[in-house]
């Protein structure tokens, strides 16, 4: 619009002054200018593009082709073109995944031609990935006039967390009879026989003893000991506060690595498994910002004048003010453990709700027959009291401390001083992955009796 202005000015001083090459110049000007608007419109409206890319679940490691194609359906020949497949940008600079290739390209396309923009992906940590849409850029030879076009719609790839086997799993709630109700009457450990009783209508036939049957005349059944193992629930403290930027993402993804591997153990063990946290889910970001509805028109509705208003609706905003916990309830299930790595894998850190508000919040729907194992980065008052009220409502509670070695012995006495004075007594300590290995076959850790307790601790 400037260069027209400054065009309808020349000619209007030309013409006043009677100066006839400055007119002529002005017509040319004019002339080249309409041309080039004219090319840069119709450049950018024959451009098409599709992208190849296997958005399959993924694990860290894996390493996926991203293939570009764009299309000039035109017969007119496009001298440039811009192409640039987006990345998220904090997936680059926080080295979550490796490029190699080029994803952004300057082609050269002849009339009805084509040309590709191709890289490959190294995932270095789970996560939940957009790649994609296309942002294309092309104009006149002059400069004048340029024009920016959003093609391809985004695709997500989520990459699991790593999930590391137990040594051994002792997180059993060891609570005396009586104490509470519980939700399942029945736990009982078929490998060990405690005594036989007359047969019951509804008895399966495997609980049949077939040694006493054979002997009385009449069949019996087994009754086997009651187990201390019934299931738990793996509550994970996902706020932004508890991890520090200097240590970030190492110990946040030491956290996830840990629910990952205790859901695992439960898991396969056949117990009921279930997991909340005060994280955010990467869905619920991408639904709030309305990618499905905004960008599909706007990539069906044409081209923008900008390459800033082109990536201003794309980008990934940073709002991380949850307050809505993410859960999967706790259940047996083959498939429980697989909707729990799922959760983790697009879990995210948050800022609006404390783990104190979480569990105000979700403990009326916590199965009280389940220990809570509870992953914490760190120990607020808050956060000793409200634990210290859901032992006293019956729950068995184990505290896991994630990464508190480097924050000092000061850091490790605080938090596990405030959970003793909870009465809390199961805390252990986990600062890298061999801890998690060997993390089941760890008695709970006190704190020495030689320690001397201030106030402040509690």
């Amino acid at each position: 619009m400037r260069w027209f202005l400054a065009i309808v000015v020349i000619l209007f001083l030309a013409l006043a002054l009677q100066a006839g090459l400055v007119a002529y110049a002005g017509y040319v000007l004019l002339g080249v200018f309409a041309l080039s608007r004219w090319l840069a419109r119709t450049w950018v409206a024959n451009l098409d593009a599709t992208c190849e890319l296997h958005v399959e679940p993924r694990e860290i490691g894996d390493t996926i082709e991203v293939i570009a194609t764009v299309r000039n359906t035109g017969s007119l020949m496009i001298p440039w073109v811009l192409a640039e497949h987006a990345v998220p940008e904090s997936a680059i600079t926080l080295r979550k995944v490796h490029i190699v290739g080029r994803r952004l390209r300057v082609l050269f396309l002849r009339g009805g031609g084509s040309a590709r923009v191709k890289y490959r992906v190294t995932f270095n940590r789970r996560g939940y990935y957009q790649f994609g849409p296309l942002f294309l850029e092309t104009g006149d030879v002059f400069g004048l006039h340029r024009r920016h076009r959003v093609l391809t719609h985004p695709a997500f790839v989520l990459v699991f967390p790593k999930a590391l086997p137990l040594a051994s799993y002792d997180f059993a709630s060891q609570r005396p009879i009586g104490e509470i109700r519980l939700q399942n009457r029945l736990f009982e450990d078929p490998t060990r026989t405690a005594g036989v009783r007359p047969y019951m209508l509804g008895d399966p036939l495997q609980r049949i003893h077939w040694r006493a049957t054979a002997r009385t005349g009449e069949l019996h059944s087994r009754i086997y000991e009651p187990t201390t193992l019934a299931g738990a629930t793996v509550l994970l403290d996902f706020h932004q506060s508890g991890f520090v930027k200097a240590k970030e993402p190492h110990r946040s993804e030491l956290a996830v690595t840990l629910a990952a591997s205790v859901a695992s153990a439960v898991a396969t063990l056949n117990q009921p498994v279930g997991f909340v946290s005060n994280g955010r889910d990467a869905t619920d970001r991408i639904r709030e910002e309305s990618v499905n509805a905004e960008k599909t028109d706007t990539v069906e509705a044409g081209d923008f004048a900008t390459r800033g208003s082109a990536r201003e609706l794309f980008e990934e905003r940073v709002a991380k003010n949850r307050l809505k916990p993410v859960q999967v309830e706790t259940r047996r299930g083959y498939d429980q453990f697989a909707r729990i790595r799922e959760t983790l894998a697009r879990l995210e850190l948050a800022e609006g709700l404390t783990f104190a508000n979480l569990l105000m919040e979700v403990a009326p729907r916590l199965p009280r027959d389940a220990t809570l194992i509870v992953l914490l980065p760190r120990v607020p008052v808050e956060t000793s009291i409200a634990l210290g009220q859901l032992r006293r409502q019956g729950f068995a509670i184990t505290v896991l401390l994630v990464g508190l070695a480097d924050d000092g012995s000061d850091a490790r006495v605080v938090a596990h001083g405030r959970l003793l004075a909870e009465n809390i007594r199961d805390v252990r300590y986990v600062n890298s992955e061999s801890d998690i290995r060997t993390l089941g076959s760890h008695t709970p850790t006190n704190i020495p009796a030689d320690y001397s307790f201030h106030a402040e601790l509690i």
